[in-house]
This record gives C-alpha cells, sequence and structure tokens, in this order.
C-alpha cells in the first residue's frame, strides 16, 4: 500500500488515481456543484464572480475548466487567467503576447546557439586572425 502526504491538505493518505486524500476529493466536489449551479443561473458570470458567488478559488475554477469539467462555450464572459502574465483567455495556457514573446526569444537562443557552433561565421572570423598571423 503506497502512502503520501496530500497535496491539498499535508494529511497522510492512500495514494489514488487523482492524488488527493477522500476528505479533500469530496471538498473539490461540492467546490464543482456550487460553481456548476451558479453558472447554470448566472450564464454570463466571469470566472471572479464565480469565484467570489461559491468562494471557490480563482485557481480552482481555472482547474474545472481546463479538465473540461465546466465549458466555457455557453459562458461568453467566462475566462481563465494566462500562466504566465495574467491576462484573462478563453483557451490554451497563454496569451496571444506571451505565446508571440516566447516564440520569438526562443527563435533568438536557437540562433544565439548557431552562431556558437563549430565552424560558424563568428568561429571562421576568429580563427581568420590567427591564421592571418601565421602567415607571417
Amino acid at each position: 500500500m503506497n502512502l503520501g502526504n496530500c497535496p491539498r491538505c499535508g494529511k497522510l493518505y492512500t495514494v489514488n488515481i487523482r492524488e488527493l486524500c477522500p476528505e479533500c476529493l469530496k471538498v473539490i466536489e461540492k467546490e464543482y456543484e456550487k460553481c456548476a449551479t451558479f453558472l447554470r443561473e448566472q450564464k454570463g458570470a466571469t470566472i471572479h464572480e464565480v469565484s467570489e458567488a461559491t468562494e471557490v478559488s480563482v485557481r480552482q475554477i481555472t482547474k474545472f475548466i481546463k479538465e473540461g469539467r465546466i465549458s466555457i462555450a455557453n459562458a461568453p464572459n467566462l475566462a481563465y487567467p494566462c500562466e504566465v502574465c495574467g491576462t484573462l483567455i478563453r483557451e490554451s495556457n497563454m496569451c496571444e503576447s506571451c505565446r508571440t514573446r516566447l516564440t520569438r526569444e526562443l527563435r533568438q537562443a536557437a540562433a544565439g546557439d548557431q552562431e556558437n557552433q563549430p565552424g560558424s561565421r563568428k568561429d571562421r572570423e576568429t580563427y581568420s586572425a590567427v591564421d592571418k598571423l601565421r602567415k607571417y
């Protein structure tokens, strides 16, 4: 039997598929029911309004959305925060500006790595100075 500490409350429990203790699973299910009920009644609510009305954290509501338990298809104002900057988004993990910035930084890093590869232009220039000295 595998034992572990619940990441939510810290109690010792028998490890299961959800990796939470039974008490926390019950609490999460109650939180989900509160959110789902509220959203059935208030389809135009934002994530902050849902959080305030149900006393469920924005983080947990975001988890419900990402798990597919709460659908944002019929909730036009329901969006969750970008994992990088916190801007409210309706799909993926990052907003478009963070995704663009990350892509640009990755391209720049890859270009920098290529310059430092043996046989690159930078290396040829460095060794050409040494070669010129050898000729004399």
